[in-house]
């Protein structure tokens, strides 16, 4: 009964935001405009996807002690985006899973897919930042709030990082919190701290942490090249291409984390043409670019991510069977 009512909430709240993204939009228009698409560079884009989850692939590997090959990783990545395309979006329990298959305990799987996270939020924002700093029409004050959120993101993750290098620390923190606030004692933080904590130790050498920064750079950089790759099939001119295209992805990023939808329809439509509107592009350039973009996306993570299945030799439906049993007594309220 729990997951009917969480498909068909997952359907209301896509249709949601799909009506939002597509209001006072002629929808032939869109039709049309998307018909009339070069295919050359939706194919590119297609191909930039793929190459943008392995990028993703190689700073995971790296993020678990590059104990999984870089290859592997990929798949394993891949898989992970496929599966998150369900309304129950457990792909990151199953790339926890089938972690352990190569020596990687699920806690520290888990606990370097939360620092992954991490790492993106901080780029988003920053990247959010300098985004909104380009914008003409942008009130001083926005920018300048938007600059110190970016400076916060970055210092609160380098002062995570430092309580990696010493725990002990981090610790002592923890207990002068939980001894002036009595309830958080009950929580269980301390699991969960020494769990974040071991997914941050990699970042504490020079080798990982500037591999995991580096890649990070190399992956947003693909996710840019992608959606300029659709303006151009689309044929969008006027206004400034890159800056859309760094909107689009940081909004397209916070939509994608609506955590009740159907493989994120609708938040993702809706952020790129609030993107669009930002950059002053018309309506129905940003809604059939948020369409286009939304489906080569899926496309390519249904065709990698099968992709990886078939390589790795792990059955669909056993994962998420698997998954769900994993993450069931998450899922049960506190009592």
């Amino acid at each position: 009964m729990r997951r009917l009512i969480l498909i068909v909430t997952s359907l209301l709240v896509s249709g949601a935001f799909l009506w939002l993204a597509l209001q006072g939009v002629p929808l032939a228009d869109v039709v049309e405009n998307i018909r009339g698409a070069n295919l050359f560079w939706i194919v590119v884009s297609l191909a930039l996807v793929g190459l943008g989850l392995w990028t993703r692939g190689v700073r995971w590997s790296g993020l678990v002690g590059f104990r999984i090959p870089v290859m592997t990783a990929f798949y394993l990545f891949s898989i992970t985006m496929f599966i998150n395309l369900l309304p129950l979006r457990v792909g990151e329990v199953v790339r926890s899973l089938l972690a352990t298959r190569y020596g990687v305990p699920v806690v520290t799987a888990a606990a370097s897919i939360i620092i992954e996270r991490l790492i993106d939020v901080v780029a988003v924002v920053v990247l959010l930042a300098i985004g909104v700093a380009q914008l003409p029409s942008v009130p001083p004050v926005v920018v300048n709030t938007m600059a110190l959120f970016a400076a916060a993101a970055v210092a609160a993750f380098v002062v995570l990082i430092l309580l990696a290098r010493f725990p002990q620390l981090a610790h002592k923190l923890l207990l002068a919190i939980e001894s002036r606030v009595a309830f958080l004692a009950r929580l269980g933080l301390r699991k969960r701290l020494e769990e974040v904590l071991d997914g941050l130790r990699p970042l504490t050498h020079w080798r990982s942490a500037g591999h995991a920064l580096l890649w990070t750079a190399i992956a947003w950089g693909i996710s840019l090249l992608t959606f300029y790759a659709l303006e151009l099939a689309l044929g969008v001119e006027g206004g400034n291409l890159w800056l859309m295209s760094a909107l689009s992805i940081c909004l397209a990023s916070f939509g994608a984390a609506v955590p009740v939808t159907v493989a994120s329809i609708g938040p993702l439509q809706s952020a790129v043409r609030a993107a669009g509107e930002m950059v002053g592009l018309p309506s129905i350039i940003g809604a059939s670019l948020g369409i286009v973009f939304h489906g080569v996306t899926v496309l390519g993570y249904v065709i990698f991510g099968s992709l990886g299945l078939l390589v790795l030799g792990v059955s669909f439906g056993d994962l998420i069977k698997r998954a769900g049993a994993e993450n069931k007594p998450l899922a049960e309220p506190a009592e």
